[in-house]
């Protein structure tokens, strides 16, 4: 399966969360999975490309030619293959549709914007893939505080949180990465 990891670039993140995240890169290599990412060498992404790479994992970064052109942050240097797009749109499409889940690892308004992108494209039924986001050192509880707190005023339907796994135990996961059976319409998903 091919994975698409969503994170942070920043090469200022606490060692903790870079070490998990090259962890799971492992684990996605041991469990036979390959990586789609952002292209990033620093921060999670660069963290979760070097867990791959030590596994010998399959690497495909995606990331725009201005981010070369302009030096706006460090390309991950030893990806099998490398996609360069014109746009950031152009981006998020190749990794969306070259992965066949996503998991979310902590990361900033990018990755926040990732992730709430391809689960509303998951609530209008235009993907079934599973999407989990792993909680490393609890980063995304205030985030669903939120969301719940959006459950509770009817903003959002509760079924919403159907779509995803929220988790920070990497086996469990995996489970549901490996496992996600779930399909609603857009329907059950708006009356539901």
């Amino acid at each position: 399966m091919r994975i698409c990891v969503y994170g942070a670039a920043s090469p200022t993140i606490d060692e903790n969360y870079k070490e998990i995240t090259f962890n799971l890169g492992k684990l996605m290599v041991k469990r036979g999975h390959s990586l789609v990412f952002g292209g990033g060498g620093n921060g999670l992404m660069g963290a979760v490309a070097q867990g791959v790479k030590s596994g010998n994992g399959h690497i495909i970064g995606v990331i725009p030619k201005f981010f070369d052109n302009e030096n706006i942050e460090a390309i991950c240097n030893f990806c099998d293959q490398l996609i360069e797009p014109d746009t950031m749109r152009e981006r998020k499409q190749i990794m969306e549709d070259t992965a066949d889940a996503f998991i979310v690892v902590p990361g900033g308004i990018g990755t926040y914007e990732e992730f709430f992108e391809i689960l509303t494209l998951k609530q209008l039924c235009r993907h079934t893939k599973p999407i989990a986001v792993y909680n490393i050192n609890g980063y995304y509880d205030s985030l669903f505080t939120v969301m719940n707190e959006a459950i509770s005023k009817n903003f959002i339907k509760k079924n919403c949180l159907d779509l995803f796994k929220l988790t920070d135990n990497v086996d469990e996961l995996f489970d549901y990465i490996e496992n996600d059976k779930l399909s609603y319409t857009v329907k059950d998903l708006k009356e539901g």
